[in-house]
């Protein structure tokens, strides 16, 4: 049987879990909602994460835009999302929303941009 021990981020209270996996078998314990049981079933099982970058910007304002993935990705995606947000440069004018990679990684997630941007041609 193994244990993990986590901290919920499903809520303001960050409630201490433990999770025992055996086989199939999840069993949480520590959650004062239902909230904590999933968080922890789905961080053991199949951990997903949202990522934040910026990217360059051409004939902006400013020279970069921050970013983020419209959903959570695998874990295990994370360094090829960042190898593809690294190779990005976006012109100007970016509004928030504006998708700037679309199905990163192949995670079939975008890749939008969080900050408007105006062109200096404006």
């Amino acid at each position: 049987m193994e244990v993990r021990e986590l901290i919920c981020i499903g809520c303001p209270l960050g409630c201490p879990l433990t999770v025992r996996l055996e086989g199939d078998e999840v069993e949480v314990s520590g959650n004062t909602c239902v909230r904590g049981a999933d968080y922890a079933k789905k961080e053991v099982l199949s951990p997903t994460r949202i990522v934040t970058s910026s990217v360059h910007v051409d004939g902006g304002t400013i020279e970069m835009v921050s970013v983020k993935t419209e959903h959570d990705i695998p874990k295990g995606k994370i360094f090829e999302c960042m190898d593809e947000i690294r190779k990005v440069t976006i012109p100007a004018p970016v509004k928030i929303g504006d998708v700037v990679i679309a199905d990163c990684a192949g995670t079939g997630v975008s890749i939008v941009a969080t900050k408007n941007v105006e062109s200096v041609m404006a």
